[in-house]
């Protein structure tokens, strides 16, 4: 019952779709990032269908590319975004470690936020617009459902590996091995499979997974600590790599 509250929480948390049970235990807090992926699945499983429908009703590709680019932040609340943008204010400030630590928790996004979120748009709305018909429409899915998962099995693994400041909600989560172990797991199915199977056309989860470790420990070195907002940074760039890698290996 524990995990089964676990999962709903994590729904309620990082997922805009109305979540069908409405239900707090403390006591399950660090059971959400072992289910973590399985939000990844809700979220690559509904991108990729979009992805399928918009080809299958020959939307115009400009229309496609902004639906595809945005669909990510809309279903998550924009929950990442806003990580991303704190993450961006507080290490291009290139102030010293407790000022930009003081940057990340301010709630008012800066100018360097505003200008990150502009460039992450424009790179994403460009990816999508740069898909090619004739590119294989089954890797490119799988691999696009697998993308979101790969991102947040490698999130939940490194919230609970890495230190964790002191501000983060998981700071006094002490996690079994078991969950490392069965993130890890995950991990190397969702980015290892689709490579296997559909060969290059296949490496986009697995290029998720490095952005994110790439992106996590940047940020995590320049703020001295890992917590939801460098998550949230580090997976939208893996899903943003991701999806590039998918769409530009043709």
């Amino acid at each position: 019952m524990i995990w089964f509250t676990a999962f709903f929480m994590a729904w309620g948390m990082f997922l805009s779709l109305p979540c069908p049970v409405r239900k707090w235990d403390e006591a399950a807090r660090s059971r959400m990032l072992v289910l973590f992926p399985l939000i990844g699945c809700i979220v690559g499983g509904l991108w990729a269908l979009s992805a399928w429908l918009l080809r299958l009703v020959h939307c115009p590709q400009a229309l496609s590319a902004l639906v595809l680019a945005a669909f990510p932040w809309l279903i998550t609340g924009f929950i990442h975004l806003d990580g991303y943008s704190d993450v961006c204010d507080a290490i291009l400030s290139r102030r010293d470690l407790e000022t930009r630590r003081r940057i990340l928790k301010d709630p008012h996004i800066g100018a360097f936020g505003v200008i990150a979120l502009a460039l992450l748009m424009l790179a994403s709305f460009a990816v999508f617009l740069s898909a090619a018909e004739e590119q294989d429409s089954r890797a490119l899915l799988v691999s696009l459902a697998l993308v979101p998962v790969s991102a947040r099995a490698s999130a939940g693994l490194a919230m609970l590996t890495l230190r964790r400041m002191e501000s983060s909600q998981y700071a006094e989560t002490k996690p079994k091995p078991g969950y490392i172990s069965a993130l890890a797991a995950v991990l190397a199915a969702a980015a290892v499979t689709p490579a296997i199977v559909f060969g290059v056309h296949g490496l986009a989860p697995a290029a998720a997974c490095l952005a994110y470790w790439a992106a996590a420990y940047g940020a995590y070195r320049n703020l001295g600590g890992m917590n939801g907002d460098v998550s949230g940074f580090a997976l939208t760039l893996a899903e943003l790599v991701g999806a590039a890698v998918l769409i530009l290996l043709k």
